[in-house]
């Protein structure tokens, strides 16, 4: 796992091809933002269960710059992005038991997630 000056994570230092069918885009708010331990226990589980995912393709891990313009907003404490092959791979993701143990492992440390789901248009 490779950590970039601008706080973000990748997995595993791969370069993956972005997959334009169906991107799964999360934003998390911790309870305890500035914790270490939480940190440490989030990035933790979701690497392993990001290694283990059968369905994800594209795997982003970012934490959020310090914003310097209005429109961007630099509330959240992480953000992942996914992509998937098919509306049909992250619906099956969402079952798959990488992604429940993570749940199980980090759901105490949010207090707030939002997601949003896009399809890509036909071009």
């Amino acid at each position: 796992m490779g950590v970039f000056a601008s706080g973000c994570v990748q997995i595993k230092n791969e370069t993956n091809n972005f997959d334009h069918t169906f991107a799964h885009v999360v934003y998390f708010w911790f309870k305890e933002p500035d914790s270490y331990e939480a940190r440490q226990t989030f990035e933790k589980s979701l690497t392993k269960f990001l290694d283990n995912s059968q369905y994800a393709k594209t795997k982003f891990i970012g934490k959020p710059p310090k914003a310097i313009r209005d429109v961007v907003d630099d509330s959240f404490t992480y953000s992942l992005i996914l992509t998937f092959e098919s509306a049909e791979d992250q619906a099956a993701y969402q079952d798959e038991p990488p992604h429940l143990v993570f749940i199980e492992e980090c759901e105490d440390l949010w207090e707030k997630v939002i997601v949003y789901d896009s399809q890509g248009i036909q071009q």
